[in-house]
């Protein structure tokens, strides 16, 4: 016995609503344009055929957020992901031109996966920390704890590049460094 599917209408308004979010979350989490798009069609495919009943918008993006990130630590598992690199590794004549903003988000993707996501939901999605709690199944105080050694890690990251490359200017014979 088949269960009774959602209609087009609703589909097509929550990826119309929300598909951005889920797509980007996916993205955040497992770096593969490839990857983020399975999960992207397998979140929605799961909300065709879910019965939920959701209160309002917010409540079914709440869902389908908690859905995409169950989703691709499935996929991380698996040992199929394990043993495949992403497709970005390849160069591609394609690419679009950086962004300003291409060193911050370069420092972001490196972050180890919870602190990554901490950030995507607060600084990208909006969320408090109570909020990205609840969708992580955590503590509040652990979200604050990784947004915390998030921002750190990055001001690392971030400001060391320019150290370095202060660092390595040559210094004219018989002058001191400051």
């Amino acid at each position: 016995m088949q269960s009774k599917l959602r209609s087009d209408e609703f589909l097509r308004a929550a990826m119309e609503s929300c598909g951005d979010a889920v797509y980007r979350l996916a993205y955040c989490r497992l770096g593969s344009r490839a990857d983020a798009e399975d999960v992207f069609q397998e979140v929605f495919l799961r909300l065709l055929r879910d019965t939920t009943e959701f209160r309002d918008a917010e409540h079914m993006k709440a869902w389908l957020l908690r859905v995409t990130l169950s989703r691709c630590a499935d996929l991380r598992r698996s040992a199929w992901f394990k043993r495949t690199a992403p497709l970005e590794a390849a160069p591609d004549a394609a690419a679009p031109e950086p962004d300003s903003h291409e060193e911050l988000w370069q420092a972001v993707r490196a972050l180890p996966d919870d602190l990554r996501t901490a950030v995507y939901l607060h600084y990208v999605e909006g969320y408090s920390t109570d909020e990205i709690a609840g969708l992580v199944g955590c503590r509040p105080a652990t979200v604050r704890t990784r947004l915390h050694r998030a921002r750190k890690q990055l001001k690392l990251d971030l400001e060391g590049s320019d150290d370095e490359e202060y660092q390595q200017v040559p210094q004219p014979a018989g002058h001191e460094s400051p």
